[in-house]
């Protein structure tokens, strides 16, 4: 019974001793590179809805800072982004959207503030331009 003991634990150790051969190797590397590709699929998608709400938020709160801006008679005519920063009505790191180009303030008459981010392909006045009144219709219009 001895002898069947040993043989059994000189198996074990063979096998443990073995390792992993290159083929497994090669096998678990595939596997992980469908997993990843498949993630970046789902993902990819998400990304771009995220900078657009992002940039949505962004049009808000400088928006609410420029009618705050005006409102207290921090200045004549419409606020630049840059007496925003200056007034420290809003951070001077969130002054760009996050396609990297600064937001837009526009002021119409009867003092209505709107603010503009140019989007994905960074140029002003075309058709994926974001605005801070949008909504997630109109989101799904510039995800398609």
């Amino acid at each position: 019974m001895e002898i069947k003991v040993r043989n059994r634990v000189k198996r074990v150790q063979k096998a443990v001793q073995r390792g992993v051969t290159l083929v497994e190797v090669l096998i678990v590397v595939a596997i992980m590179a469908v997993i990843a590709g498949g993630a970046t699929i789902l993902v990819f998608p998400k990304l771009k809805e995220a900078r657009i709400k992002n940039a949505i938020i962004g049009c808000g709160t400088i928006k609410k800072a420029a009618e705050l801006h005006m409102n207290t008679g921090g200045g004549e005519g419409c606020p630049t982004i840059q007496e925003l920063v200056s007034a420290k009505m809003i951070d001077g790191s969130k002054t760009d959207d996050p396609w990297g180009k600064p937001y837009r303030i526009q002021c119409v008459e009867g003092g209505d503030v709107k603010v503009f981010s140019a989007g994905n392909d960074k140029q002003d006045n075309s058709a994926d331009d974001i605005h801070d009144a949008m909504k997630d219709s109109d989101v799904k219009k510039l995800m398609q």
